[in-house]
């Protein structure tokens, strides 16, 4: 049995609840994570349904609302992800964070399912690159049923308009494509970092910015300097969402190199946000991730408007003018 960060941590923590009272100035702010994942807000939060808010345009046009069969699944060998699974047409095919395999398990419903269309089951044929014994369905809520790789269920992406297309990698923070083995389909950045089984925050070292926080899934972290970190207070908010999602409450224990301590005013503690999200904070300052980052590695965040910026394991703003 494959021993992960995450599976450990979460064993750690599982008995660890603390509640606040009076950390970073909140009246009350909560650690206690549950399953929580990190990235782009959850389905409950609106943003996340989808990683969809991106894609609203997506579900307008109509692309993907019949569902077709995959076919004979390929493999294809890109420059920048590495092998991608594709239908028969050569469409890529994609993975969703929110989703789980063990059991397998489809989250992405109504526009989402716009957005992202659902991989039929039907008809759809191992290629040589993959296990056929890796290939599997899932029912929906809705009674159909879904193909899985390694019991992820498979999605395309409506945006993707031509054979090779992989324009829904790295969207929310949540959507990749699907390697042969079932994994997220993501290229190292020169710093070595890979989307794979990382704790739920931790650093890389980062040639330019030094040592950089980042997700599960490899992606910077970033600080907004209109943000006010006592008492804590985001003000990225609404369309701001879209570009710069919040990253979810990660459990301490599910952390390497992060600057966790809480004396109950200061540290790693949760920004309960008057909108309804929970936001994780390290030294008061609200966490986020940026859409523009599409693999692990990248920094596009880095300066955007002169507020945003890669965080340090401490809380600080990395390459920020002095």
């Amino acid at each position: 049995m494959k021993t992960s960060w995450r599976s450990a941590s979460l064993v750690a923590s599982a008995a660890a609840v603390l509640v606040l009272t009076t950390a970073c100035g909140q009246e009350k702010a909560d650690t206690s994570t549950g399953s929580q994942n990190v990235g782009a807000a959850p389905a409950a939060n609106g943003y996340g349904t989808a990683g969809a808010t991106e894609t609203g345009a997506a579900a307008a046009d109509g692309q993907g609302a019949v569902a077709q069969s995959a076919g004979q699944l390929a493999v294809s060998d890109t420059a920048k992800l590495g092998e991608v699974v594709t239908d028969s047409a050569g469409m890529t095919l994609y993975r969703f964070d929110k989703d789980t395999a063990e059991p397998p398990k489809s989250t992405c419903d109504g526009d989402c399912a716009t957005a992202w269309p659902p991989v039929p089951s039907s008809g759809a044929a191992a290629p040589v690159g993959i296990d056929k014994t890796l290939l599997g369905e899932v029912t929906r809520t809705d009674g159909t049923k879904q193909l899985t790789i390694d019991g992820w269920p498979q999605y395309r992406f409506a945006k993707d308009t031509k054979a090779g297309d992989t324009k829904g990698q790295g969207v929310g923070g949540t959507w990749y494509a699907s390697a042969p083995t079932g994994k997220k389909a993501a290229a190292g950045s020169g710093g070595g970092v890979a989307a794979a089984d990382l704790p739920g925050l931790s650093t890389r070292n980062d040639p330019e910015l030094g040592e950089v926080v980042i997700d599960k899934n490899g992606m910077t972290v970033y600080r907004f300097e209109k943000d006010v970190p006592w008492p804590m207070k985001s003000n990225c908010i609404g369309a701001c969402l879209e570009k710069w999602p919040v990253v979810e409450p990660v459990d301490a224990a599910d952390t390497k190199g992060i600057d966790n301590k809480n004396d109950g005013k200061r540290g790693y503690v949760i920004n309960n946000r008057p909108d309804g999200l929970k936001q994780q904070s390290i030294d008061c300052w609200p966490l986020y991730t940026f859409a523009g980052d599409k693999k692990p590695g990248d920094t596009n965040g880095q300066g955007v408007g002169g507020t945003w910026y890669a965080i340090s394991p401490e809380g600080k703003p990395l390459g920020k003018p002095k």
